[in-house]
């Protein structure tokens, strides 16, 4: 009986022992443990009013930086032909001779009282201030500039002259009779008579070929050139080039 009892008493005294350690451990922990507070969210300043920012000057169209070219007189009394409903096509200034009709414009440099558009009147002349009257068909448009700058001379010192040719009229031909378009043709240097014949339209079913000609003046009188259009098609009548007033008749 009394060994039964001293076992009660060992493990009861076991088990106490045991249990001391575990709650002072116990309670070390809760000591130890730190103390979390509770995360605050720091408080937002205030809000500032934003400042009104400036707007931007816009950005100011940029000036070209290339100068522009300066005015001057043409180098060399150079002749321009213009664009007009006249013009033709390409023609060497150097060859063109100027006829009555035409629409020519004179530049004096620096001088804009004596510059202008001139129509060249039926007898080929123009009229220019200080100049007068002076003869401009037969001319091309260097030596016609040449001729006004001497004129010139004994009122400007040292004038500069350009003349361009603003409407090509006296460089025509005409066709008539039996071809798609009668009427004025514009005359391109070294044009023959097929291609006049050509630019309006060709001939027509109902024309002669054979019996072609061409009304031409010489020394105020009219002469009757024949012209053989199929030998033409063939390029063996291709030295004939026509002349300003000629007439193409195609019976």
């Amino acid at each position: 009986m009394e060994d039964i009892q001293m076992k009660r008493f060992c493990s009861m005294l076991t088990m106490t022992l045991l249990a001391i350690p575990i709650a002072g451990m116990a309670q070390a922990t809760q000591k130890t443990a730190p103390q979390t507070a509770p995360q605050t969210q720091p408080p937002t300043p205030a809000q500032t009013p934003q400042q009104a920012v400036p707007p931007v000057p816009a950005s100011t169209a940029t000036k070209p930086t290339g100068s522009p070219a300066a005015a001057g007189p043409a180098v060399g009394n150079s002749v321009s032909f213009a664009n007009s409903a006249n013009y033709a096509g390409p023609m060497d200034a150097s060859r063109y001779i100027i006829g009555p009709e035409d629409s020519l414009q004179v530049t004096v440099w620096k001088e804009p009282t004596l510059s202008g558009n001139f129509p060249v009147r039926p007898d080929g002349m123009i009229s220019l201030v200080l100049v007068g009257d002076l003869p401009a068909a037969g001319l091309t448009p260097m030596a016609l500039s040449n001729d006004i700058t001497q004129r010139l001379k004994k009122y400007i010192q040292d004038p500069v002259v350009t003349v361009a040719v603003l409407g090509v009229n006296s460089q025509r031909i005409f066709l008539v009779g039996e071809v798609g378009k009668v009427g004025p043709v514009m005359l391109t240097p070294g044009m023959t008579p097929l291609q006049a014949i050509v630019s309006g339209g060709g001939l027509s079913q109902f024309a002669n070929s054979k019996r072609i000609y061409i009304l031409r003046i010489v020394a105020g009188k009219q002469q009757k050139i024949p012209f053989n259009y199929k030998q033409a098609l063939k390029g063996e009548n291709t030295g004939m080039t026509l002349l300003p007033g000629d007439t193409i008749v195609v019976p």
